[in-house]
């Protein structure tokens, strides 16, 4: 008994001796840039953590589009799926921690046997025996039984760790599914609003042009006009009317697939139009503090991947040595129930066993170079997940400056194009010009206006693409700290 004891301590001691490489977070980016090429401001090394984003599609100041945002959350499928997973990552977290602990067991047992008469055998000697006499006979037994297998090289503990980084990815791309999910719904949200807005005017168009037809027709009419005068009208006028049955197709996919994101059937779910509608693009900071980025989900997938690759090397590596197991026992037994509590029917054991790999032809080896690549294959994607976000970052900090010098510039080109649309058709009307003058400043104008609703488009979607490269916005930035954190282990 002294032995087993002795045995149980030292493995005990030994337990918690991890083999694997200690963790200290993702490797840095060599040749980081000192800052925002397009924005400025300081730019310190980012380090994946979780912050509360909040609704940023409040932003643009739409009720219509918040209330679309929130249903994306319980209703679509992607969504649906990433919380899946993340669940089925909980899971395999408690599954390896349960390994830590001693695995118990309880057996009960009984029986009844006997003959119904006896019968007699030859011993070797030649002495004749009964077998089988004497009635039927019960038996009951009950036992306890445990196992543990001291994490002595720290083997389990670092499947404990994989698995939990594992989980803190899942909930990274959790959040990844649901802020791509409510960026596109975003999207095609502004998407359909500017159509709203370009069959508006699309429609005026085609009244204008409808008038134009008519003013055309009469002077045809009176001989003042040529007939093909009146055909380049009617062909213009046909060919808006073309236009305008396009947007509403472009619009209705539009609405079909805002109808798919929030988990609905299209043809269950619409969305008035609103013809009138102003387009919000909510200001961008002048400075853009580099913890934003840490917001980023993708980024922090990728770190929490660094680390799970890295307990990775510490389980392959455990296999160098030997694995320990204890087993322990207690039992009875006995004719009756009674006689289970009986301390001469107390049977018990306490055992100790080791198992270690001699010779398995380079296999450990290989599976350690493997978790090696493993790791260095996770931390270059952590590296291009980092890269790729700066790209995204700037691309949009340049297309939110240019797109809004552009729109000043369209707008003031379409008032231009609405007063020569004005003057040459009134010219006409005097007889002053052709009516081909008339129809390439209506077409101009018409081009100008529809330009200008596209442009104003474009500056929503590029906000929109701001804030996902930015994880979610740049809300609550105020309320982080001026030191970033790191992410919790």
């Amino acid at each position: 008994m002294k032995r087993h004891c002795i045995a149980l301590a030292a493995a005990l001691a030994l337990a918690g001796c991890a083999v694997g490489p200690r963790y200290e977070g993702a490797p840095p980016i060599e040749n980081m840039p000192a800052g925002f090429k397009e924005a400025g401001g300081d730019w310190v090394a980012a380090q994946p953590q979780d912050v509360e984003r909040g609704p940023w599609w409040d932003l643009f100041q739409d009720p219509q589009l918040s209330q679309l945002a929130a249903r994306v959350e319980v209703s679509n499928q992607n969504v649906a799926a990433a919380v899946a997973s993340y669940q089925q990552a909980r899971a395999l977290v408690a599954q390896q921690r349960a390994g830590l602990f001693p695995t118990l067991s309880l057996g009960a047992d009984g029986s009844r046997s006997g003959a119904r008469g006896a019968s007699t055998a030859t011993t070797a000697s030649g002495a004749t025996v009964s077998v089988g006499g004497g009635g039927p006979r019960n038996s009951v037994s009950v036992d306890i039984g445990g196992s543990w297998e001291p994490d002595v090289w720290g083997r389990l503990a670092a499947g404990v760790s994989q698995a939990r980084a594992g989980e803190q990815a899942s909930l990274a791309d959790l959040a990844a599914a649901r802020l791509s999910a409510q960026g596109e719904l975003a999207t095609n949200y502004f998407n359909l609003r500017a159509l709203d807005v370009q069959r508006d005017l699309q429609a005026r168009t085609v009244a204008g042009y409808e008038r134009t037809v008519t003013v055309t027709q009469n002077r045809y009419n009176a001989g003042i006009a040529a007939r093909t005068d009146l055909l380049q009208a009617q062909t213009q006028l046909a060919n808006a009317r073309a236009d305008l049955l396009d947007l509403q197709r472009q619009r209705a996919s539009a609405e079909h697939a805002i109808a798919v994101l929030v988990g609905q059937p299209p043809a269950s779910f619409s969305i008035p139009a609103e013809p009138a509608w102003k387009p919000q693009v909510p200001n961008v900071p002048g400075v853009l503090p580099s913890r934003l980025l840490q917001r980023r989900p993708d980024i922090a997938a990728a770190e929490r991947r660094v680390a799970s690759a890295n307990e990775q090397i510490g389980i392959a590596r455990s296999a160098y040595f030997p694995s320990l197991r204890l087993t322990a026992s207690v039992g009875s037994g006995g004719s009756a129930v009674a006689d289970l509590f009986s301390a001469s029917s107390l049977v018990w054991s306490l055992g100790l066993s080791a198992a270690q790999t001699l010779f398995n032809a380079g296999l450990t080896a290989a599976q350690v170079e493997g978790a090696q690549a493993g790791y260095a294959q996770s931390v270059a994607r952590y590296r291009q997940a980092v890269l790729a976000a700066f790209q995204q970052v700037e691309d949009q900090l340049s297309a939110t400056r240019v797109l809004a010098d552009q729109v000043a510039l369209r707008e003031e080109a379409s008032r231009a194009a609405d007063l020569v649309e004005q003057q040459v058709l009134n010219r006409y009307q005097a007889g002053q010009v052709a009516f081909t003058e008339v129809i390439n400043a209506q077409n101009t104008a018409a081009n100008a206006r529809r330009a200008l609703v596209q442009l104003q488009a474009s500056r929503q979607a590029s906000a929109v693409a701001m804030i996902q490269a930015l994880g979610g916005g740049w809300q609550g930035m105020q309320a982080e700290g001026a030191v970033a954190q790191p992410a919790a282990r």
